[in-house]
C-alpha cells in the first residue's frame, strides 16, 4: 500500500495500513475556527485501524493484539523545527527496543509498550509515537516497524 498526502509519503509492507489526514482533535479543530492551521496526522497499523481515533491513536491501540505495531506521526507548527525539542534531524530509522516502556503510552494497556521522539526533517516539525503490542515481542516489533520507517519520505517545507 502506498499512501501521500500533505507532503507525506508511507510505502507499507504487506499487512500495514493507515492514514495521512490533518488533526481531528476538537482542540486543534477549534484553534483553525480561529485562524489556526490544521497540520497532518499519519497513522499506520498492523491491524484494522478505527475511523474513531485521536492523534496519538487513542481508540487504536485499544483494538491492537500482542503481535501489532501502530506507529503516528504527528506533524507541529514549522516554526518548531528550529526548538530545541524539536533539534533532532530527521526521522528516526532505527529504534533501540529497550527505548521502548509501559511508561511512555497516554494509557497503559495490557503488555504494550511505547516510544516516542521529537524531531526535524525538511524545516518541519514531528513527534514520532510508537506502540508495541507486546513487551516481550519488542525486538521482533521494533523492525517491523522500522521497515515501515524505512519507507517514509516528508517533504521540504514550501
Amino acid at each position: 500500500m502506498y499512501l501521500e498526502s500533505h507532503g507525506i509519503a508511507a510505502d507499507l509492507p504487506p499487512g500495514w495500513e493507515g492514514s495521512i489526514e490533518v488533526e481531528r482533535d476538537p482542540d486543534a479543530v477549534s484553534l483553525a475556527e480561529l485562524g489556526g492551521v490544521l497540520r497532518p496526522v499519519t497513522h499506520l497499523g498492523t491491524f484494522p485501524l478505527p475511523r474513531d481515533r485521536g492523534d496519538f491513536g487513542s481508540g487504536a491501540v485499544d483494538v491492537m493484539g500482542g503481535e501489532d505495531a501502530f506507529i503516528a506521526l504527528v506533524e507541529y507548527d514549522p516554526a518548531e523545527a528550529s526548538s530545541e525539542l524539536f533539534a533532532s534531524r530527521g526521522l528516526p530509522r532505527s529504534l533501540d527496543p529497550r527505548a521502548f516502556s509501559s511508561q511512555a503510552l497516554q494509557r497503559q494497556r495490557g503488555r504494550q509498550a511505547g516510544w516516542q521522539g521529537f524531531f526535524n526533517e525538511g524545516g518541519r516539525a514531528f513527534c514520532l509515537y510508537v506502540v508495541l503490542g507486546d513487551l516481550d515481542d519488542l525486538h521482533l516489533l521494533a523492525r517491523k516497524v522500522e521497515q515501515v520507517l524505512a519507507g517514509i519520505r516528508v517533504e521540504v517545507e514550501r
